[in-house]
């Protein structure tokens, strides 16, 4: 890699043109992109398949759609949330305007992670630079996808100049973070995440952290039975389990947990698992060779320890293809009920109350979201109100990161900031407070010099304005006012 200083200069410099760029010149900029990209997705679809194995349908729906919806967003919401604010100018500072502006942090770093190496970085840099900041990207080595963001921005001068894409392992990404960005957004391992903070803190740059989870799925014994087991399914299988946000733990109310079982096992066997399909295919490949050692070791640790392994199995001459498997007989000592398992396992757990229910949820360190399932919706919403999660789902799994307008993020071991939704996109810009004040002959009450009269004067202003006595406080003020414009020795 180049000079980590020069670079840094360089693209600092160049971000500076960015953030005073009007925001609509940005935004039609962004506007090019998101059109490139819904032109080009079957070209953007076969890149992703291609490195990391997923379905087609997976590859167009998660990657391309979801990114597309994003930017779409983005560009419609951008100027108001990113626009500056009236704020609200307390009667003690009468005659004074209050505003906030929100003003491009100046160089972010994007780390982005392999599971969706599309749409995380793509949506977390479009939001950057319509805030108007460079950026910096490096994409996971296991998945860099190189030279599909260069040629989705090329020919764009005012993106072109500002996204500089570095591919490497983490040592390049340690070289990044040397060159000191003004924040760093790393989504991936709880591990590399704290390797992460403790290279940023010494320099003193803001980090974003999206960790993973483990998350739980709560079934009430009162849910429709085949739109349930669909949305278990699908919201533990998708992207062959390798979502932060998948369901890793599935507990189900006593009184329907065999049944469901039981569908949950028949309709997983009617699932197609192949790779390079024509968007037939249900469940495609996992992506890396370690996270298919982290896969087979849980469910080892699973049968070792009693549990009932339905499905599972490797797919003969593809290394990489494992089925999707539900796993009951579930004991707490197992791997798969505090580490993230990253796969397509379903370990289904039975529970009897809402109490053990809401116990079982907050459990594992881990908080990115959860989801809870009845017809009984004020009973749904009660668990969902203490589940400790970043985004909680009512009779929908996986959902909340589909609406561009909703944060997201995570709680505990899942990290912490948010990404998308208003919330995100000032995650992009720090504040400035700004006041207003005419220019004028007046000195400020509070000013110097100080004096007896104006600390008694300072008193019954205090009383009267947090004692809602309206006029005697503006009495108050008045004199307060007049007295502040005499010279010291004139306070009688």
């Amino acid at each position: 890699m180049e000079d980590s200083s020069a670079m840094m200069k360089q693209t600092r410099d160049q971000a500076r043109e960015l953030a005073s760029a009007p925001m609509e010149q940005r935004l039609e900029a962004l506007e090019q992109v998101l059109e490139r990209m819904r032109d080009w997705r079957e070209w953007i679809v076969e890149r992703v398949m291609e490195e990391t194995g997923k379905t087609r349908t997976d590859a167009l729906v998660s990657e391309v759609l979801g990114t597309l919806d994003y930017l779409h967003w983005v560009i419609k919401r951008a100027p108001k949330i990113l626009g500056d604010e009236k704020a609200e100018t307390p009667l003690a500072l009468m005659g004074k305007k209050s505003r906030i502006w929100h003003e491009p942090l100046g160089v972010v770093l994007v780390i982005s992670p392999w599971n969706y190496p599309f749409h995380i970085a793509m949506t977390t840099v479009a939001g950057a630079l319509a805030a108007g900041n460079g950026v910096l990207l490096k994409p996971s080595e296991h998945t860099p996808l190189q030279g599909v963001f260069e040629e989705l921005v090329r020919g764009i001068p005012l993106l072109e100049r500002n996204l500089h894409v570095h591919y490497g392992d983490g040592e390049t990404a340690q070289q990044l973070i040397d060159a000191r960005p003004d924040k760093i957004f790393f989504t991936g391992s709880a591990p590399t995440g704290r390797k992460i903070l403790a290279q940023a803190a010494p320099l003193l740059i803001p980090v974003d952290l999206e960790l993973g989870g483990k998350d739980a799925m709560i079934v009430f014994d009162d849910v429709h039975l085949k739109r349930t087991v669909a949305g278990a399914l699908w919201g533990a299988l998708t992207n062959s389990g390798q979502s932060c946000t998948s369901v890793e733990r599935l507990y189900v109310q006593r009184g329907i947990y065999d049944q469901f079982v039981r569908e949950l096992e028949n309709e997983m066997d009617k699932l197609v698992v192949n790779t390079d399909d024509d968007g037939d295919a249900d469940l495609g490949a996992i992506t890396t060779d370690f996270q298919c050692d982290i896969i087979r070791q849980h469910l080892d640790d699973a049968r070792r320890k009693g549990a009932r392994v339905h499905g599972g199995d490797g797919v003969e001459g593809h290394d990489r293809i494992i089925q999707p498997a539900v796993i009951s007989g579930i004991t707490d000592d197992m791997m798969l009920m505090h580490q993230e398992t990253f796969g397509p396992l379903i370990p289904v757990i039975p529970f009897d109350t809402e109490e053990q229910a809401l116990a079982y949820a907050n459990h594992p360190h881990f908080g990115l979201s959860a989801s809870v399932w009845s017809k009984d919706l004020d009973r749904a919403e009660r668990m969902a109100r203490q589940i400790q999660a970043g985004a909680v789902p009512i009779n929908n799994v996986m959902v909340t990161e589909g609406n561009p307008g909703l944060p997201f993020g995570g709680t505990g071991e899942s990290g912490f900031g948010r990404v998308k939704g208003a919330e995100g996109l000032l995650g992009f810009t720090r504040s400035k407070a700004v006041m207003i004040d005419k220019q004028s002959d007046t000195i400020e009450a509070n000013w110097y010099p100080y004096t007896r009269t104006k600390y008694t004067l300072f008193g019954r202003l205090i009383d009267n304005l947090f004692s809602s006595r309206l006029l005697r406080f503006a009495l108050a003020g008045l004199k307060l006012e007049s007295h502040s414009q005499k010279p010291r020795g004139q306070d009688g």
